[in-house]
């Protein structure tokens, strides 16, 4: 079988277990690898966490090229594939996914891992594609980015008014998110939009009534 038949099962048949050649087995996980590296970069491009986790974005290309070669290990003898499922029962995934993005990130690569080492990958580039443009599509539309929380610490609750005026007049857009109020102080969290980021702690902390303030990113979303 020559190289060129070799891609095109790669593509659109599928693999027959008496197929399996090293050809096979490195345009398979050439195939994979390509695949994998557009996963890493659609990634890279809509991660909206404060910290960037290089080391999770690059395990999705290894989770990919591991799936793909554990398929074509089992394609290839059924002993071997009763003991891989045996061993694979065996593993637990212990890290937490604190967003369900990353997690939906990890089956698209495990999914594009099973489905290239079966010899589809023709569906694989398909999938990645849709799935790629519908989270490039909702990304760009769910959100408005540049959303800042302002904590503030008060000498009591009767400063507030005073507090909410002068961030409402240095931002474009405000919302308390949480006030913690007790008789001799008095604790704020409001999300804003600042025009002017240095200003607008320069003159919160101005205030006689605040005792300190602070402003910082959060992961919080602000619907468009």
């Amino acid at each position: 079988m020559g190289i060129k038949d070799i891609i095109k099962k790669s593509f659109l048949q599928g693999y027959a277990s008496n197929n399996i050649t090293l050809n096979t087995v490195l345009i398979c996980l050439a195939c994979t690898l390509v695949l994998a590296i557009y996963i890493y970069l659609i990634y890279k491009l809509v991660n909206k966490n404060s910290f960037y986790n290089k080391n999770f974005n690059l395990s999705l290309i290894v989770i990919a090229l591991i799936t793909a070669s554990i398929i074509l290990t089992i394609q290839s003898n059924v002993v071997v594939s009763l003991g891989m499922v045996g061993a694979l029962s065996i593993v637990r995934f212990r890290t937490a996914i604190k967003d369900p993005m990353d997690l939906g990130f990890l089956f698209w690569s495990i999914s594009a891992g099973i489905i290239a080492g079966a010899g589809f990958a023709m569906i694989a580039v398909a999938a990645s594609l849709v799935i790629s443009v519908v989270i490039l599509l909702f990304s760009a539309k769910a959100t408005v980015k540049g959303s800042l929380l302002l904590v503030v610490n008060a000498n009591s609750y009767s400063d507030e008014k005073e507090i909410v005026e002068l961030v409402s007049s240095e931002t474009v857009y405000m919302k308390v998110r949480a006030r913690n109020a007790s008789k001799s102080s008095l604790n704020m969290a409001i999300e804003v939009k600042a025009k002017d980021q240095g200003e607008l702690i320069k003159k919160v902390i101005e205030l006689p009534c605040v005792l300190n303030a602070s402003l910082v990113e959060h992961d919080g979303e602000i619907t468009a």
